[in-house]
């Protein structure tokens, strides 16, 4: 088995103006950089501008555009998605980005970081899940849901007590574990359908 760190791509799913997502999702990168067994890149969705109308020949601006994000999504061998809840479900931009790329995410591990209300985002999470099935992705168990999020971290940026990083170690550990069975079996047989 390899001992290189898994390459994760850390996606923030929302670029709706004075979104809470970054805050989320500079945490959860730290947590994840300051393991050994990951490299992380994180891709924001408000920096990329993805058209809505899907191409089999995009313009020059749109190919300019995946030339941006679909390289460092085809080099990763897991993602995290950060996202909250939109009406029960997940961002536009998000489901925009998923659908602009097909075989970036085949025989690779998915795990969630969600974000919202009561329900702290799982139920954007529950719609995620049979979208990257789809995909052939594999969806890891456990969840980051973060309840009433913005009232659960400091003007720092970091959360006030230590539940959400005792979550996101049990994700991360799962994740680097799926990340590392999957990245042998993809070695040994290319995956295709």
């Amino acid at each position: 088995m390899s001992q290189e760190p898994l390459r994760l791509a850390l996606i923030i799913g929302s670029n709706r103006e004075a979104r809470f997502g970054e805050v989320v999702g500079d945490w959860f990168a730290g947590v994840a950089k300051r393991r050994g067994d990951l490299t992380v890149d994180v891709i924001d969705l408000a920096d990329h501008e993805l058209p809505t109308v899907l191409s089999q020949n995009p313009s020059p601006r749109v190919a300019a555009e995946l030339e941006k994000v679909s390289p460092r999504l085809a080099e990763a061998d897991a993602y995290v998605v950060v996202t909250p809840e939109y009406n029960h479900s997940y961002p536009a931009a998000l489901k925009n980005l998923i659908d602009w790329h097909h075989t970036q995410w085949q025989a690779k591990p998915v795990g969630f970081v969600s974000y919202g209300g009561l329900s702290g985002g799982l139920r954007s999470v529950e719609h995620l899940r049979p979208v990257f099935a789809e995909l052939h992705a594999v969806t890891v168990r456990d969840v980051v849901s973060l309840h009433m999020a913005w009232e659960r971290f400091g003007p720092d940026g970091a959360p006030k007590d230590e539940g959400p990083a005792q979550a996101a170690k049990v994700l991360l550990d799962q994740l680097v574990w799926w990340g590392n069975a999957l990245r042998e079996a993809r070695a040994k047989t290319p995956y295709g359908i």
